[in-house]
């Protein structure tokens, strides 16, 4: 199956270098771009992409902004950030707006195919230098979202690092040595538990736990 993609990015010498590195891609074209972010919704609705790559820094209002302004509109679609910027608190805002994935520029072009790829199927991506960033920032502490009372068990927690790593539950059970079907049940437990309903929401929470290294 085709991925679709639409590129949101004021710099035309970037998107012309996406679109020419896609023409190699056999799995993956580039079905509309746009240097306007207000006219994101608009386009997405008229050419139907399966994901956005949105830059971050956009003229006029935020890729954040626009993020989630599309995501409002559209919630089947998949959003990949692409940006210079690599803070923690982008990062996390970028993930609170509704994105399924992070990759920085400078982080070359097999990096975003990779993200692409990854988020078509339903996993969240964060790319190396990105995860870093995160990882290295919540080393030595523990930020709780929820009251104490409401913090995850330790197989809980085993299920949610592998998931929120892109692990399928076939693969997690596989691993933990338990059934599917329980794999299941504690994705659903979490899930209720911390009032959390993707897996993109699900990975903001482990990073900010400490749980993750994705």
């Amino acid at each position: 199956m085709t991925i679709r993609l639409m590129l949101v990015d004021d710099h035309k010498i970037l998107r012309d270098a996406l679109r020419s590195v896609l023409e190699h891609e056999g799995d993956i074209v580039l079905v509309a771009e746009t240097d306007d972010p207000t006219k994101v919704i608009e386009l997405a609705r008229q050419k139907r992409p399966d994901i956005v790559i949105m830059d971050i820094g956009l003229p006029q209002i935020s890729g954040i902004q626009a993020t989630r302004l599309l995501l409002q509109a559209q919630p089947e679609i998949k959003v990949l950030a692409l940006s210079t910027f690599s803070e923690r608190r982008i990062i996390l805002e970028m993930l609170d707006a509704g994105a399924s994935g992070y990759v920085v520029k400078s982080a070359g072009q097999d990096e975003l195919l990779r993200a692409v790829r990854a988020i078509s199927i339903g996993r969240t991506y964060l790319c190396p230098e990105v995860s870093a960033v995160v990882i290295n920032t919540m080393r030595g502490r523990k930020i709780s979202d929820k009251p104490q009372g409401e913090q995850l068990g330790r197989r809980e927690r085993e299920v949610l690092k592998l998931l929120t790593e892109g692990h399928t539950s076939p693969e997690i059970a596989g691993t933990l040595h338990i059934a599917t079907s329980t794999v299941e049940v504690h994705r659903r437990n979490i899930m209720a538990k911390l009032d959390l309903h993707s897996v993109a929401e699900l990975t903001k929470y482990a990073i900010r736990q400490g749980i993750t290294s994705t």
